[in-house]
Order: C-alpha cells, then structure tokens, then sequence
C-alpha cells in the first residue's frame, strides 16, 4: 500500500496527452491551450473616448464644435487648434485631439462650447492605444486552462481560432448487483447513485461521457466484457465498486486478465484505502470504492487532476493553501485524512466526520482537508492543508 501522494504521482506520470484541435474561440472556454498564444493586435486598437463629451486639444477655455463621431466613425482631417468635436464612448480620437472632457462638464451656445471641470487635465478620458496589450504579448500560455475571461481578452484582440488540447474520452463502470433495478425486488437492494454523480461531475467541468455508464453485476464475465468495452471506447475509465478484498471484488483480477498494468492498489487514506490505478495501452482506468463519500473526494484529488493532465494542464492540481482551525481536532493517523470543511473568517470549520457512504457534508463543503498521516491533535489556530473544491 502507498501513500497518497506516490498514488498521485504514478497516476499522472502514466497519463498519456491529448491531441491538438483547432476550436473557435467561444468554444474554447474550459479546454487547455496546446500553445501560447500572442496578441496578433493591440488592445486598445487606438485612441478612443471613455466617455460621452468633446475631444479637443487640451488648452484654452472655448472651442468650436466642427463635427461628431460615434463609436465606428472617423474624422476625414484633423481637429485644428480651437476645433472640437462632439465624441461618444469608443470612437476613435482624431488626430489634432488628445482630451476628452465629459458632457456633464459642458456648456454650449450653438456651436461654441467651454467647460466647468476644473479638474480637467491633458489625455484625461481617453483610452490610450496599446495600454493593456502591444502586438507579441502573450495572452494565454500553453497549459493554462482557458476562461470566460480569456474568451473575452483573446477575442478583443481579434483571436477566432485557438489551438487546444482534446477532452479525454471518459467511460464510467459501475460495478455491483446490490442495486434496485425494475422489475426486481427491492429487499435488501439500494439506489444507485454513483455512475450519475461521476457523469454529473463531469458534466459540471465540461466532458461528455464517451457512452452511457455500464452497469454490470459482480460476476466475471459480464465485468470483462464490460472493462474490455470501456477501455477500447475510453481515453480514461472511472469504475466504482468491487476493488476491496471480499470475494465479490474482482475489478483488480479482471483488469490482470485482460491485460493491465496495475499502477498501484490501495493507498493509505480515508476515504477511499481500496482505489486501484492501473493503464491498458494508452488508457487509464482509475477503480474508486464503491461508497459514494468515497467516490466523490476521489474524484476531486485524483480524477479531475487526472483529467487536467491529460490534457497537457501545467498545473493539474486543485489550488491549496494553508489556514487555521478554527476548532481543536485530534485523529487516529495512519492515513491520510480527507475531511469535508467550510471556510468562515478566514477559518477552516472541519464537518461531521461522515462514514464513506454519507455525501450531506460534501454538498455544503468548500475545501478537502488534508489531516497527516502520522495522526495526532491540532489545537484551534493550527494551520492545516486546505484544497479548494468547486461550488
């Protein structure tokens, strides 16, 4: 059995990078730059008003208005000294202009205005060209996950296409024949829930499940024929279920027969001790417990970095940080603790220490707690490793 964060490591040195596609930028937002990416423009494009007012050269205390731009307007000559000219928000300044003073400032008798701003002075109210981006700055390096607000700065700069790394293709198993089907009798059975909340999950970052989930009982042939599917269809496959050490569990014995390398199997943390790790050519298979707590903060510590590698992420991991307790705590040790918390004040409020098979306290958490191995107590105040979740 391993620690947590050899488990880590095997699994992200085993992930193999996706090919590179062409997107349009829109489309792009959630992938992976495959390259970086420069401003084929300047950002501003030129000069342009902040404001709705009268562009001039700054200087004087009266002028004459010769003319009016809106946004997408340009003057055929320059402001001649002594001219303006009425400006509306966006447009381009004229050359001769370099102020821009506000409406509200303004007082004009036909064509002849001054102004009240006091306060005024050269370049005020005007966007200066290339202020935020000069031609050649890079706008998105390779590895960076792509935002809505890089969406909106690439298209600014008038990127339409952006060169990104595939989604993996994802297959979700879910082993067991302890699950209320139709038609059957529910004695003794439960409600399936972990191969929704994997496909909810991945939904929520962006991937599409390359296939409906299997559904397979804990029986040989049916879990070979259903793995040996998964792992031709799948880039990644995330099973649940039959990866202990009862007689029932067969996904490690499967997986062996089938051909896989196991990575690893079982990794000293609660939840989650029985996970297996294992590659069948250029496909991942990732087998989680069957207990849902457990799935699910497997999902946010291995699978979605998992994912984010490989898709040629530069930083795959969650974003962590150390804070303070803000409750004394004291536990067992000899694996690493994932517990659900809540961030208050600056503060980390661990929950409930729910059994594996409970999820109220990951619907409400911010953070994964990472509590050492070695075990021990920590008194308020204490730091601890915090990793973000998304809500």
């Amino acid at each position: 059995m391993i620690g947590i964060h050899e488990a880590r490591l095997r699994l992200l040195s085993a992930a193999s990078v996706t090919t590179v596609l062409e997107l349009d930028v829109a489309a792009a937002a959630g992938a992976f730059a495959a390259l970086d990416i420069t401003a084929p423009h300047a950002h501003p494009l030129f000069d342009m008003s902040a404001v709705d007012g009268y562009a001039f050269a700054f200087g004087g205390d009266a002028w004459r208005v010769t003319g009016a731009l809106a946004a997408g307007d340009v003057l055929p000559g320059p402001v001649q000294p002594g001219e303006a000219v009425r400006i509306f928000t966006g447009a381009m300044v004229p050359a001769g202009a370099d102020t821009v003073v506000m409406q509200e400032f303004v007082q004009r008798s036909g064509d002849m205005i001054h102004h009240t701003d006091v306060r005024l002075r050269a370049g005020a109210n005007v966007r200066r060209h290339a202020e935020q981006l000069r031609v050649g700055d890079t706008l998105l390096h390779r590895g960076e996950r792509i935002t809505a607000a890089h969406v909106g700065l690439l298209a600014s700069v008038g990127v339409t296409q952006v060169a990104v790394r595939e989604r993996p293709s994802v297959v979700v198993v879910r082993t067991g024949g302890e699950f209320i089907t139709p038609g059957a009798s529910v004695d003794g059975r439960i409600f399936s829930s972990n191969e929704r909340m994997l496909e909810a999950a991945l939904r929520s970052d962006g991937y599409q499940l390359a296939r409906p989930p299997f559904t397979v009982n804990d029986e040989p042939t049916e879990m070979r024929k259903a793995f040996s599917a998964a792992m031709e269809s799948g880039g990644l496959v995330i099973s649940t279920g039959g990866v202990s050490v009862g007689e029932h569990d067969l996904v490690a014995t499967v997986l062996q027969e089938l051909g896989a390398e196991i990575l690893f199997h079982g990794v000293r943390q609660k939840p989650g001790k029985p996970m297996l790790a294992a590659r069948h050519g250029r496909c991942l298979v990732v087998a989680l417990p069957g207990n849902p707590r457990a799935v699910l903060v497997a999902w946010h510590a291995y699978v979605r970095p998992l994912l984010a590698a490989m898709q040629g992420a530069a930083d795959p991991w969650p974003a962590s940080a150390s804070l303070p307790l803000a409750a004394p705590v004291r536990w067992k040790g000899g694996r690493v603790e994932l517990r659900a918390g809540q961030l208050r004040s600056g503060h980390v409020h661990l929950l409930s220490d729910e059994g594996s098979h409970m999820l109220r306290g990951m619907c409400v958490a911010d953070v994964l707690v990472e509590l050492p191995e070695e075990g021990g107590d920590l008194a308020a105040g204490a730091q601890v490793t915090v990793h973000y979740l998304s809500r």
